[in-house]
């Protein structure tokens, strides 16, 4: 394993107060702070949904600490992920983790604000992955620091502000891949038309068989004719706390 991007393999990699390392089992690190931010199923889900191949232009808005990126990078030999992030202290986390793993050359960081994403990262992108906040900007309680509440809250990017901005830095043809509530599908749906996102692949995602799903993975397509697939439902976990099959086989447990 090379670590924090050095030619030692020995070498350490540097982290700050209240991180840690964490072996993602398959061939790969994160570093995480959960004070700040820490990955959920949510994001392993995502990045096993997407559909990319080497060569094509990939970015992930909302990269936080560059769980996906990783994950895309162990899933797709040869792609290479740009990861747009506004908080410095998560792209900060998200360089040294991608150091850690010697992803260089295929990952890149990039500190801003999704809403200024064709400013900073230019058009024709082949693909945008997004896991944007869930929460509507005034909803609940405070959560437990700012870099959390920016993460699942719309405080500094709305659905609109990821769809506008989607539809501005893919080509036509190109793919929107997110994980999002169901409790806000019927919205996501109008805004994604809106910004000619036709939806073409949606999973529904439930904690369990006898529960209702809570989060559908959805795949639009810029420009596309309508027409949309509805692939079989996946369930998280059997009814003794378990994951089903189909999630050991996405977390490289089963067969």
């Amino acid at each position: 394993m090379r670590q924090n991007g050095a030619d030692d393999e020995n070498t350490q990699p540097v982290l700050m107060p209240g991180e840690r390392v964490e072996d993602l089992q398959n061939g790969f690190f994160i570093i995480q702070n959960p004070a700040c931010f820490a990955f959920g199923t949510d994001a392993v889900l995502l990045a096993h949904f997407v559909q990319a191949r080497a060569g094509e232009r990939v970015v992930d808005f909302g990269a936080g600490d560059g769980i996906i990126p990783i994950l895309l990078c162990a899933h797709i030999p040869g792609l290479c992920v740009t990861g747009l992030e506004v908080q410095p202290k998560l792209v900060d986390m998200a360089k040294r983790s991608v150091a850690l793993n010697g992803l260089k050359e295929r990952i890149s960081l990039v500190c801003g604000d999704i809403r200024e994403a064709k400013k900073l990262l230019g058009t024709g992108f082949d693909v945008v992955v997004t896991n944007p906040p869930y929460e509507k900007a005034d909803s609940g309680k405070p959560h437990a620091s700012e870099q959390v509440s920016i993460a699942k809250r719309e405080l500094l990017c709305t659905l609109e502000d990821v769809a506008c901005s989607a539809a501005a830095v893919l080509r036509n043809g190109g793919r929107l891949h997110m994980i999002y509530p169901t409790a806000r599908f019927a919205e996501l749906m109008v805004t994604l038309c809106r910004y000619r996102l036709e939806p073409k692949r949606v999973q529904l995602v439930a904690p369990r068989a006898d529960r209702a799903p809570g989060l559908a993975l959805v795949e639009a397509r810029k420009g596309a004719r309508p027409g949309v697939q509805f692939l079989p439902q996946l369930s998280v976990y059997e009814a003794d706390g378990t994951y089903t099959p189909p999630l050991k086989r996405i977390y490289g447990e089963g067969k």
